[in-house]
């Protein structure tokens, strides 16, 4: 679907089948400098380095030969124009606000599939939070949701990431079928969005001298701890220039519940984060 087609029509499409590919969803210059800036960073990187916090199982699930790096907004302010893309925040407002006051990043990063990396294993992002979704399933309310952007052409050849469209509505949560899964082929600037609980991996790269180049950003509701500790990469004098909308995603606001039920969360001094003026610490006197 365009990104110029209505909300309304590109939810419709979303919550029937777990996830649509909108066409055109970042301009191509905040396409070109988010791939310029992460093709320069990737070479810094050893591939299946990343480990998800989980030692060797994290690696297993990244992937020998497949480099992510997150930490986005230190190495481009592109990414900063991504977080305000008016297209993903009306669907991310339209599927999280129901169920938050607001919302944050719960991660954003750059994954690139090597030649040879084979299929990754099909899984359900939302089963980050568990405990919380096991609970409820298979009427789980919406916690989380995530796009895979193109930054070049993605191909099913490259390693596309495969979806089982209609797997968010299943009644067995630990249900797993390769076989019904489908590759979300894009292109530079195309995103796939998708929710938290439709199953999902990164295709094998099946060529022999070409990288799968994309990234994933995405976003929780905010009463649930994210996956990226986005909030420690910047003081709050390096957000000072940007969108209100930008310094909340990037936790550098509190969590208000309002007008739904809940206490203030991500408080600083027992206030607001945007509202906390900090105390000036006493000046100790010589004797």
């Amino acid at each position: 679907m365009s990104a110029t087609e209505p909300i309304e029509d590109i939810l419709a499409t979303y919550h029937r089948d777990g996830g649509v590919i909108v066409e055109n969803m970042v301009p191509r210059e905040v396409i070109n400098e988010l791939r310029e800036a992460t093709d320069a960073h990737a070479e810094q990187v050893v591939p299946g380095s990343a480990t998800q916090g989980l030692g060797e199982d994290g690696k297993t699930f990244v992937g020998a030969a497949t480099i992510r790096f997150s930490s986005l907004g230190l190495i481009t302010p592109a990414y900063f124009k991504l977080l305000d893309n008016p297209v993903y925040t009306a669907l991310a407002d339209a599927v999280l606000l129901p169920n938050c006051g607001s919302y944050w990043v719960n991660t954003g990063q750059v994954m690139y599939i090597n030649p040879g990396e084979p299929a990754q294993v099909l899984h359900r992002d939302a089963n980050n939070w568990f405990q919380l979704v096991e609970s409820t399933w298979p009427n789980s309310p919406e916690i989380t949701i995530s796009a895979m952007i193109g930054l070049d052409e993605v191909t099913e050849e490259l390693g596309a990431t495969r979806v089982v469209p209609g797997s968010h509505h299943w009644e067995q949560l630990d249900r797993f079928a390769e076989a019904e899964s489908v590759p979300a082929e894009l292109g530079p600037g195309d995103a796939l969005v998708y929710s938290g609980f439709v199953l999902h991996g990164g295709g094998a790269n099946a060529t022999s001298d070409r990288v799968r180049r994309a990234m994933h950003l995405s976003y929780v509701v905010g009463w649930l701890t994210p996956e990226e500790a986005c909030a420690i990469d910047f003081r709050t004098e390096d957000l000072a220039d940007q969108s209100a909308r930008v310094q909340r995603v990037l936790g550098h606001r509190s969590y208000d519940p309002r007008p739904l039920r809940g206490g203030g969360l991500w408080l600083r001094h027992v206030k607001a984060i945007e509202n906390d003026t900090p105390a000036v610490p006493a000046t100790r006197t010589s004797t």
